[in-house]
């Protein structure tokens, strides 16, 4: 079992940045592909972004390519997601997610632990 524990987030204007952290725990975060998504309100949870367990591979949702940049640290067993130029839209609780098989992916299927998510806040 993986627990995964998300923080930074926060209330930011529009233009702003933040970087949001999830530390997982135990010792296999560097088998784990991990993922970020978000729910905005009243909206189904949606993509973000992904990195395979090597971080060769990263992937993006098209609403946030060339503004968030997702990346981890194995030897902290920590992913991060930082966000720049943030857009009201962007306003979320955003989930931190770790998948078993190791290459990452875009489907919440493909996920095998969740984490109870941070909220982001863009004001215009």
């Amino acid at each position: 079992q993986v627990q995964l524990v998300e923080s930074g987030g926060g209330l930011v204007q529009a233009g702003g940045s933040l970087r949001l952290s999830c530390a997982a725990s135990g010792r296999m975060f560097s088998s784990y592909g991990m993922g970020w998504f978000r729910q905005a309100p009243g909206k189904e949870r949606e993509f973000v972004a992904a990195i395979s367990r090597s971080a060769i591979s990263t992937y993006y949702a098209d609403s946030v390519k060339g503004r968030f940049t997702i990346s981890r640290d194995n030897a902290k067993s920590t992913v991060y997601l930082q966000m720049n130029s943030l857009k009201p839209e962007d306003t979320a609780v955003y989930y931190c997610a770790a998948q078993i098989g190791g290459l990452g992916g875009i489907r919440q299927h493909q996920y095998n632990y969740w984490g109870q998510g941070t909220q982001v806040t863009v004001s215009s």
